[in-house]
């Protein structure tokens, strides 16, 4: 497995994953990140969870800089889905969400595992992430909803910090 976060926004995504390929793609995008990430090929399970973690490793040091402002809060769509991301940096990391996809599968995939990914990259980061569904039926637009808004708030996060001048 091969991780690199940068600012250039370049990606390389491969899971053997289609799905999850797409995902993490939009994430880095809309982090404006550069990402490289290899997994080898095993139970998809397993690869996710190690996709994960990696991201979350890979993305602490930039989300604990100097300067860095260490939250971040976005809300986006994707078709008719709309989802909300706020995420803080933490000591003691923890997702939650009011997302329920135990019976969908996208692309091949449960979508359920995808919740196993945003803890790995909650844990390793060290965050505190908040995932809140608004809107949305259709699973595809519903993750894509997530990780489109999960990459704005980790843009913002590793941003620099904002202070009130008055």
């Amino acid at each position: 497995m091969r991780v690199a976060v940068s600012e250039a926004a370049q990606v390389s995504v491969e899971t053997g994953i289609p799905i999850l390929d797409h995902l993490l793609s939009l994430l880095a995008h809309y982090a404006s990140l550069d990402l490289a990430l290899e997994v080898e090929p095993g139970a998809a399970a397993a690869e996710v969870t190690a996709a994960g973690a990696a991201l979350g490793e890979a993305l602490r040091p930039h989300l604990r800089r100097d300067g860095a402002s260490g939250f971040g809060s976005a809300s986006i769509p994707a078709g008719e889905a709309l989802a909300h991301v706020a995420l803080e940096t933490s000591t003691e990391p923890l997702v939650v969400s009011n997302v329920d996809l135990t019976e969908a599968r996208v692309g091949g995939l449960a979508a359920d595992v995808i919740g196993d990914l945003l803890r790995s990259v909650a844990n390793g980061a060290g965050l505190t992430l908040h995932v809140r569904l608004l809107e949305g039926d259709d699973p595809e637009h519903v993750l894509e909803a997530i990780f489109k808004a999960l990459g704005a708030a980790l843009a913002q996060a590793c941003g620099p910090q904002t202070t009130r001048k008055d």
